[in-house]
């Protein structure tokens, strides 16, 4: 028999869900759905610093009345801290990962790839940041829409930040560790995350966890070239305007919805959407105009 399928929607509670959020959460459960699979909900709590109080129960609370059903309980990160921190510890101690004192300052010149200053430093002060080492190698994969996608870590990357110096950590090391814990075999996400595929790929590889499939959509941008998002104050999704912002999100999404569609309820409008899915028909541009989605 083959495996069960599982997708997930992993929202951050920074901010409300807006129009951005919403076209990837109806991307990752529609191809869910459409491939007889589960869905999971995932809430990326990991960065207590810049949450927005009460947005973990009003993101929830959207998604209902946007007609989301996922399975099992919400999973989230900020009560998994031990996982992640046995996993850097024994990375430590098998060399994998070392302790990096580096300012920004100090880095600033090498356009984001790091150069490797503490790489043979021997310890480990309270304070430093965590980096993992990676290999002079290419890592690549077949995105479903986007194609081939490949990098070097060592020329493009270099080795990379798995806990800060403020002790919170990662978003690459967490959503590995994460997706592979609840078994993940299909990822649907923003194309804004395309470069981040390599390092989890690295990370997948060091835990002999295997690697999903990758479905990256195209990134909402605002007319400055800004992602769609809460830092540049997009928008919170609202109740009342469900069907309407549901129907344009699957326009969005290059789908066609029918006209009976007009006066259907939210969860008939994702019902029909799972039965009509089409990822032949998604946009293949990295970034789409918000403005121009109308």
């Amino acid at each position: 028999m083959p495996s069960p399928r599982i997708g997930r929607f992993a929202p951050t509670p920074s901010g409300l869900l807006h129009f951005g959020s919403l076209v990837a959460a109806v991307a990752s459960f529609v191809d869910a759905r459409a491939l007889g699979g589960q869905w999971l909900l995932r809430m990326e709590d990991i960065d207590p610093p810049r949450e927005m109080p009460g947005a973990k129960h009003a993101i929830l609370t959207t998604l209902e009345h946007y007609g989301f059903e996922w399975d099992g309980p919400v999973v989230y990160q900020s009560e998994r801290h031990g996982l992640y921190q046995a996993v850097i510890d024994r990375w430590l101690q098998q060399g994998l990962a070392y302790a990096c004192t580096c300012s920004r300052k100090t880095l600033e010149s090498f356009g984001g790839i790091y150069p490797g200053f503490c790489r043979d430093a021997g310890h480990a002060p309270e304070g430093a940041a965590i980096r993992l080492r990676v290999p002079e190698l290419r890592y690549g994969f077949e995105d479903r829409l986007q194609g081939r996608f490949e990098q070097h870590l060592g020329n493009e990357v270099g080795d990379f930040i798995i806990r800060r110096r403020d002790g919170l950590y990662a978003y690459q090391l967490a959503v590995v560790l994460d997706d592979g814990a609840q078994g993940v075999t299909d990822i649907v996400r923003g194309a804004d995350l395309l470069d981040s595929t390599p390092r989890q790929l690295y990370l997948q590889e060091l835990l002999g966890l295997p690697a999903p499939s990758y479905l990256h959509v195209p990134l909402l941008v605002q007319p400055d070239g800004h992602k769609l998002g809460k830092r540049y104050r997009s928008a919170p999704l609202t109740t009342d305007d469900a069907r309407a912002q549901l129907l344009r999100a699957l326009r969005t999404l290059g789908q066609r919805p029918s006209t009976d569609l007009d006066s259907a309820a939210p969860k008939d409008i994702l019902a029909w959407a799972v039965r009509h899915w089409r990822v032949e028909a998604l946009p293949r541009a990295r970034t789409l105009a918000e403005a121009q989605l109308r």
